[in-house]
Protein backbone atom coordinates (compact mmCIF):
# COMPACT_ATOMS: atom_id res chain seq x y z
CA UNK A 1 0.00 0.00 0.00
CA UNK A 2 1.19 3.82 -0.66
CA UNK A 3 1.07 6.57 1.32
CA UNK A 4 0.51 10.04 -0.29
CA UNK A 5 0.48 13.34 1.95
CA UNK A 6 -2.57 15.63 0.51
CA UNK A 7 -2.88 19.07 1.96
CA UNK A 8 -6.34 19.57 2.74
CA UNK A 9 -8.69 22.85 3.73
CA UNK A 10 -9.99 23.06 7.14
CA UNK A 11 -13.88 22.17 6.36
CA UNK A 12 -12.69 18.70 4.80
CA UNK A 13 -10.43 17.96 7.79
CA UNK A 14 -13.07 18.95 9.85
CA UNK A 15 -15.82 16.41 7.95
CA UNK A 16 -13.05 13.52 8.28
CA UNK A 17 -12.90 14.32 11.84
CA UNK A 18 -16.25 13.88 12.19
CA UNK A 19 -16.69 10.73 10.41
CA UNK A 20 -14.14 8.92 12.36
CA UNK A 21 -15.51 10.78 15.47
CA UNK A 22 -19.24 9.27 14.81
CA UNK A 23 -17.61 6.08 14.24
CA UNK A 24 -18.45 5.72 10.78
CA UNK A 25 -15.06 5.34 10.07
CA UNK A 26 -12.36 3.47 11.53
CA UNK A 27 -9.57 5.95 10.91
CA UNK A 28 -8.84 9.17 8.54
CA UNK A 29 -7.46 7.21 6.32
CA UNK A 30 -10.60 4.91 5.72
CA UNK A 31 -12.36 8.19 5.06
CA UNK A 32 -10.13 8.68 2.29
CA UNK A 33 -10.53 5.74 1.05
CA UNK A 34 -13.87 5.47 0.95
CA UNK A 35 -13.98 9.11 -0.51
CA UNK A 36 -12.04 8.06 -3.33
CA UNK A 37 -13.45 4.75 -4.02
CA UNK A 38 -17.05 6.33 -4.20
CA UNK A 39 -14.77 8.62 -6.73
CA UNK A 40 -13.99 6.06 -8.74
CA UNK A 41 -17.38 4.30 -9.07
CA UNK A 42 -18.86 7.31 -10.20
CA UNK A 43 -16.54 8.29 -12.66
CA UNK A 44 -16.83 4.37 -14.44
CA UNK A 45 -20.35 5.25 -14.23
CA UNK A 46 -20.04 8.22 -15.93
CA UNK A 47 -18.18 6.44 -18.15
CA UNK A 48 -21.20 3.94 -19.00
CA UNK A 49 -23.75 6.63 -19.18
CA UNK A 50 -21.30 8.26 -22.09
CA UNK A 51 -21.10 4.99 -23.77
CA UNK A 52 -24.56 4.30 -23.79
CA UNK A 53 -25.20 8.70 -25.42
CA UNK A 54 -23.07 7.61 -27.74
CA UNK A 55 -24.66 4.55 -29.11
CA UNK A 56 -27.82 6.26 -29.02
CA UNK A 57 -26.79 9.20 -30.92
CA UNK A 58 -25.28 6.92 -32.78
CA UNK A 59 -21.55 7.62 -32.46
CA UNK A 60 -20.79 4.06 -32.23
CA UNK A 61 -21.16 1.04 -34.47
CA UNK A 62 -23.40 -1.46 -32.99
CA UNK A 63 -24.13 -5.20 -33.93
CA UNK A 64 -22.43 -8.53 -34.73
CA UNK A 65 -18.55 -7.48 -35.33
CA UNK A 66 -18.33 -10.16 -37.69
CA UNK A 67 -21.96 -8.83 -40.00
CA UNK A 68 -20.36 -5.09 -39.90
CA UNK A 69 -16.84 -6.08 -41.14
CA UNK A 70 -18.11 -7.52 -44.01
CA UNK A 71 -20.52 -4.39 -44.34
CA UNK A 72 -17.24 -1.96 -44.41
Amino acid sequence: MTTISVPLPEELTKFIDKMVDSKKAENKAAVVRRALYNLSEQEALNDLLEAHREVDEGKILKGNLDELAKSI
